[in-house]
């Protein structure tokens, strides 16, 4: 009996350490594996590869009546419409906070603030539109930011704490021009590179040392003159054409946010500039292209370009519209932009627009309102629009997309849920986020790790979308 009793024991303690390895090995493995997953971050305007695209599945694809689930809310971030990026667990922002203009960070789980930063006074020159705070996203870049106030500073920060490891002005240290509206631009970091356009006499864009700010060049294109601007006749080609002022302060920078992509081998950085759309070499800014028609007589061009298969496209609102050019080598070795379509269906004021399986989705209108609108991006061909729904159901707005669903803002704050179909509109759910501002719900909204975030001056909104 004693030796059935030891021999059972015995199997049982072998059992027990295999069940115990088991274990480990399990977990360790579930570690290595969650370890391995994909990051849904937002680390940038516009998102990860700066297109308003996000990559992630498995989001609701309905909304009920209420909206998703509120996750978190966070208030006395300050005001201004920067919206926020996501990476490495954190949500960063940048915010007017009394007399300071700061950059803060808080956490992604519930919206608890890790640090705020100052950068500097609140910049409170300029025109009132937008005057709450600055526009400007946060870059981040493995364990450092990069940030633009409105007054033109430009600093990298550490993500951990928030602490400044260097700062260029770039009025004071660049030369550049604060165009009327401020500096709205979310700096670009490619490489080693980190891209701003202080729209100055010598210095329409710069490029920095991300590690050090020091300058590595400078591109230098036609400043504008004060005063109004003339019309400018035909298609755009490669010339500037009329003069420009009107709102920009003399500036040369507008409002956008630059891309960077490769092409016939020549990597490249494009901007959206007070005159023109360029396309300048990465290696030391040299005009490459360049095309003038969408870039409105007001020089008031914020939306950011978008780049695919080879085609750059750019809108601007104020009368003038949005335009398609195909980039290719000439002989010489140059870079030719030859336009394909320009239509006035498409006057993206600063909504931001979406390509999608051949189409293109964003709002056309300006200051007098508009509509969401669906067109072919190779053809300009209008597929659906806004403006023939009844009155309020895709009005003007600023637009993502995540998992065939369009992630829509209307200007007047309401949140709607889109389905990409180019055929006609179909709506998958609205809602009406809770305490709005008197201010224009002009900050984008932004998809990360399956929450959906809204930004409303001071007030930050966190829902989950995931559809488990």
């Amino acid at each position: 009996m004693t030796e059935i009793v030891r021999r059972s024991f015995f199997k049982a303690s072998t059992f027990m350490k295999r069940y115990v390895w088991l274990l480990v090995l399990v977990l360790t493995s579930s570690t290595a594996f969650g370890e391995s997953l994909p990051s849904f971050d937002w680390p940038q305007w516009q998102g990860p590869d700066r297109n308003g695209v996000s990559r992630e599945r498995g989001l609701l694809a309905e909304w009920t009546e209420d909206g998703p689930p509120l996750a978190w809310r966070v208030n006395g971030l300050g005001g201004g419409y920067s919206a926020p990026t996501i990476a490495e667990g954190r949500v960063f922002g940048l915010s007017n906070l009394g007399d300071d203009e700061v950059v803060w960070a808080l956490a992604e789980t519930d919206g608890k603030t890790l640090w705020t930063t100052r950068l500097g006074p609140a910049f409170r020159e300029g025109l009132p539109q937008g005057s709450e705070g600055p526009g400007s996203s946060p870059t981040v870049d493995g364990q450092r930011m990069y940030v633009l106030g409105s007054g033109g500073e430009l600093a990298c920060l550490q993500v951990d704490d928030g602490q400044i490891i260097w700062q260029v002005s770039l009025t004071r240290d660049l030369g550049g021009r604060v165009p009327g509206w401020r500096f709205n631009e979310s700096p670009l970091v490619d490489r080693d590179l980190i891209l701003c356009t202080p729209g100055g006499e010598e210095t329409t864009l710069a490029a920095l040392d991300k590690l050090t700010g020091e300058l590595v060049w400078t591109s230098q294109l036609p400043v504008v003159d004060e005063g109004p601007v003339a019309p400018r006749p035909g298609r755009g080609g490669r010339g500037f054409g009329g003069r420009g002022g009107g709102r920009g302060g003399g500036s040369s920078a507008a409002y956008a946010s630059a891309i960077a992509f490769d092409l016939a081998g020549t990597r490249q950085y494009v901007q959206f500039t007070h005159r023109a759309l360029i396309g300048v070499a990465a290696s030391d800014g040299t005009l490459l292209w360049s095309y003038d028609r969408p870039a409105n007589r007001m020089g008031i061009n914020c939306a950011t370009p978008i780049h695919h298969d080879g085609f750059v496209l750019a809108a601007s609102a104020y009368g003038t519209g949005g335009g398609l050019v195909k980039l290719a080598k000439d002989a010489s070795g140059g870079i030719t932009a030859e336009e394909v379509w320009f239509t006035r269906r498409m006057q993206n004021h600063h909504g931001g627009m979406i390509v999608h399986d051949g189409y293109l989705y964003g709002a056309n209108g300006g200051n007098e309102g508009g509509n969401l609108i669906c067109i072919d991006f190779k053809t300009g061909e209008v597929m659906w629009d806004g403006r023939e729904l009844p009155r309020g159901v895709a009005p003007k707005g600023s637009i993502v997309l995540g998992d065939g669903r369009l992630y829509y803002r209307h200007e007047s704050g309401t949140m709607t849920l889109v389905e990409v179909n180019p055929e006609r509109y179909i709506e998958r759910g609205r809602f009406e986020q809770p305490d709005r501002s008197r201010s224009p719900a002009w900050s984008h909204p932004v998809l990360a790790n399956g929450k959906l975030y809204l930004r409303d001056q001071d007030l930050l909104l966190s829902y989950d979308v995931r559809a488990e």
